[in-house]
């Protein structure tokens, strides 16, 4: 899939933008603050319904105005559609596809990008929060329906840790919360869902991980992911990526991550009751990630930080691609190649010249490889430069 032209209104520093854009690859280029970043963040918010910046929607709506929109023309072959969100200080946001209304929620259905940024770097770095974002986005845009699980396990969740709290300043005891169990059945059903899906996603992407690294790096430094499950951990305040008995491993049927999830919480039961808080569960697990045999958090340069981000990112798109019925996915990069040395810009060049679209930013024109540079927009203060 591709996007043949963007149009804008009122988005971040855009009154009005209409772009063309060209199979293969297309290079934005113009001075830091211009608005590259904001351009590559709208498409994608298209296939992700998030911001790989900002947490809230409203960031995105230029100041002064109470709606943007973002419009993208797709193609797949001979099919042609029309993909719209508008987003909306003080009404839901509402989207479209070929005119027609349709739910906000349903817009990764028709669009897949894959977006990497400098701020990927704490996928690495970072605390496991951004790298369980990471597998959900993924997993939403594989299969939409897991965007209703992971709803209705937030909101179980919610409910839970809401009694927790209830029960433990009113005192009451572990055997006389009957109310608790319902809600254990509803977490474990949803969670054990939630967790199976990660897992299986993981080992899809181990190998493609693998792979990616050594093409960017130009060396195998054995990178690996694996997942961590806090039902396994005996210690759930714990984030030690040296915990061998949560390390997930193989991918365990749905039967037996429930029934671990269900002793998880029963040995748990005291403690979540003094705290009032859940304490296991796919809201506490994380993707361990390694490099020669060591977690690469804490260990791993920042050349090697910024591979392994990276090479997630190229993994995910490869998993896409594998699976997809309408073509690859739109692949982002923004500004990575000013911070990569000459051999690594010319590796992630080769690397991603096989998909069909890729949009690259970029302060130095220099900086990219010329065989990524066939196509190029220069972007100044919010528009178009001819």
């Amino acid at each position: 899939m591709i996007v043949t032209h963007l149009t804008l209104s009122d988005f971040r520093n855009y009154e009005s933008l209409d772009v063309d854009l060209a199979p293969g690859a297309n290079l934005f280029v113009g001075s830091n603050g211009q608005g590259k970043t904001n351009l590559v963040e709208s498409l994608g918010y298209l296939s992700t319904l998030g911001s790989h910046r900002v947490s809230s929607d409203q960031a995105m709506i230029r100041q002064g105005r109470d709606t943007a929109i973002i419009r993208a023309r797709l193609a797949h072959g001979e099919r042609e559609l029309l993909a719209e969100v508008e987003l909306n200080r003080s009404s839901p946001n509402r989207a479209q596809v070929n005119r027609s209304a349709i739910k906000t929620r349903e817009l990764p259905r028709y669009f897949s990008s894959v977006l990497f940024a400098p701020e990927d770097l704490a996928l690495v770095r970072g605390e496991p929060s951004g790298r369980r974002r990471f597998l959900d986005e993924l997993l939403v845009l594989r299969a939409p329906r897991m965007s209703g699980v992971i709803g209705d396990y937030e909101r179980v969740l919610r409910q839970r840790n809401t009694l927790l709290k209830s029960a433990r300043a009113s005192g009451v005891k572990p055997d006389q919360l009957g109310t608790l169990d319902i809600w254990d059945e509803r977490l474990v059903a949803l969670g054990s869902e939630l967790i199976l899906a990660r897992a299986n996603l993981t080992a899809e992407l181990r190998p493609e991980v693998t792979r990616a690294y050594e093409t960017i790096a130009g060396a195998d430094h054995a990178a690996t992911i694996d997942g961590r499950l806090s039902i396994r951990s005996t210690d759930p305040d714990s984030d030690s990526d040296t915990d061998a008995t949560a390390t997930l491993h193989d991918v365990p049927t749905f039967d037996e991550i429930s029934a671990e999830f269900s002793r998880a919480l029963a040995r748990l039961r005291r403690a979540e009751l003094d705290r009032g808080v859940s304490l296991v569960g796919p809201h506490r697990d994380d993707l361990l990630l390694g490099l020669n045999g060591m977690p690469a958090r804490g260990y791993a340069s920042h050349g090697e930080s910024w591979s392994f981000a990276l090479a997630l990112k190229l993994a995910s798109a490869e998993v896409l691609r594998r699976e997809s019925s309408t073509g690859d996915p739109v692949l982002i990069l923004d500004d990575v190649f000013a911070e990569l040395d000459e051999s690594r810009r010319d590796r992630l060049g080769a690397a991603v010249s096989s998909f069909e679209q890729v949009l690259i930013t970029a302060a130095v024109f220099d900086d990219v490889p010329a065989e990524l540079a066939s196509h190029v927009v220069r972007i100044k203060a919010g528009a178009v430069v001819e």
